[in-house]
């Protein structure tokens, strides 16, 4: 394994031609990057910052083995990987000079990628986060279902999305992939984020879903205001959408929580989703100058 074994480039189309496929195997484990790859097809590739994406595939036997993506300022997502293609690509990263704020992959492909960086740069990795991939099994709505009704957001609820979006964030601790309104006009346009409001029409929380890509889609975000949880209405938006989907045809319905939460790794499971795979987060310091 040479770290020129992985090849790069700044041209979403040429990547997709090549790594699609691959990418469109297992669209679970490769959910984000089919997402993300999505929006930036059908939104710009300044979709999630100023500085052009970079994608990556791995090549070998004249079959795609691998992929990555970055999309500048965030870390780097990586599909499954052994030990040595992880050490290959963080020696591919370091020659071509391209920062790594830090990389979110399945966990153990995430640990050995942490280990390689730090053997090619110096650079120690911090976990930011641990995550857990769910697929839903057979939908059960939880009970009781709380007062009121879902709706799918409209225009008229743009406000209400941005702050919230601005506020699930801040709970997670983590950086916006994309400005809040710039979220919130894309969840609008395809009926992307359903609310549940109370008998007043109030909106008590909300729940998303992603445009379908390759039969799938990924609930994200659900978020319930601080001072309006444990009342059930994350519970009863995620109920809500995922039956919608159902609905559509959509089979293959995905979503991820942080493995810090326990409550609301129960919800999921108690609405019928099963675990899949577990994904790290790590945050990169201290790596000698690329």
């Amino acid at each position: 394994m040479r770290p020129d074994d992985w090849q790069c480039t700044h041209d979403l189309s040429g990547f997709l031609a090549h790594a699609g496929g691959f990418l469109r195997s297992r669209p679970d484990l490769h959910t984000v990057a089919l997402t993300v790859t999505e929006t930036l097809r059908t939104g710009g590739l300044r979709a999630y910052g100023d500085e052009a994406p970079l994608f990556g595939a791995l090549e070998l036997g004249g079959q795609v083995r691998a992929a990555y993506f970055r999309t500048p300022p965030y870390r780097l997502n990586v599909t499954p990987l052994t030990p040595e293609e992880a050490d290959a690509l963080a020696a591919h990263l370091v020659a071509l000079r391209h920062p790594v704020p830090g990389v979110i992959a399945a966990r153990e492909t995430a640990e050995a990628f942490a280990a390689a960086w730090r053997r090619h740069t110096g650079g120690r990795g911090t976990v930011s986060q641990r995550q857990r991939l769910y697929r839903l099994g057979n939908l059960t709505v939880p009970q009781p279902v709380p007062a009121g009704r879902a709706r799918v957001a409209g225009k008229e609820d743009r406000e209400q999305l941005v702050r919230w979006y601005g506020e699930f964030i801040e709970s997670i601790g983590d950086h916006a992939a994309r400005e809040a309104a710039a979220w919130a006009d894309s969840r609008i346009a395809y009926g992307g984020v359903t609310l549940w409001e109370g008998e007043d029409g109030t909106p008590l929380a909300m729940a998303g879903v992603t445009p379908v890509v390759a039969g799938q889609v990924r609930i994200a975000p659900v978020y319930t205001p601080a001072h309006l949880r444990g009342r059930g209405y994350a519970g009863a938006a995620t109920a809500a959408v995922t039956r919608a989907v159902l609905a559509s045809g959509i089979r293959e319905v995905l979503l991820f929580t942080d493995l810090a939460n326990p409550t609301s790794n129960s919800l999921y499971q108690r609405i019928g989703y099963r675990p899949v795979a577990e994904f790290t987060a790590y945050d990169f310091r201290g790596a000698r100058s690329l």
